[in-house]
């Protein structure tokens, strides 16, 4: 009876993947959700992209779509008990990607307002981009 398992365990920690070693000839974007959201990469430059996980881009210009979801805390939206999720996609666009640089995407909300902010590996702040469309969840 141990042996199923233990290989049953096996096999769910193998189909946990880690993320690949950043090309150093491309730009990593590393996304960096806050407490109860979720960030997903979805597109560059208008195409899908295979990992929601993180983007890897060579060195330029490259729009990025990302999908964002959060809750709209009870007090912004009136007399309900329970937060309303919304799901939004967001681009960014960022003319100044450098190979083997590191960038972090990071997505917030002020009520029903989602943005999402691009800061170097210095914790500069070099982008910010727009809502592209919000429905609720």
């Amino acid at each position: 009876m141990r042996s199923p398992i233990a290989i049953g365990s096996l096999l769910l920690l193998t189909g946990c993947s880690t993320l690949p070693d950043p090309d150093p000839n491309q730009a990593w974007v590393e996304l960096a959700p806050h407490d109860e959201t979720s960030l997903h990469a979805v597109q560059v430059d208008e195409r899908d992209w295979a990992d929601n996980r993180y983007f890897e881009v060579a060195p330029g210009n490259h729009e990025l779509t990302v999908r964002y979801q959060f809750p709209v805390a009870p007090s912004n939206i009136g007399p309900v008990d329970a937060p309303l999720w919304r799901d939004c996609q967001l681009n960014l666009s960022f003319k100044d990607f450098n190979a083997g640089q590191r960038y972090s995407l990071q997505a917030g909300s002020i009520g029903f307002r989602p943005w999402v902010k691009l800061y170097d590996q210095r914790q500069k702040l070099v982008g910010q981009g727009a809502p592209a469309g919000c429905q609720r969840t």
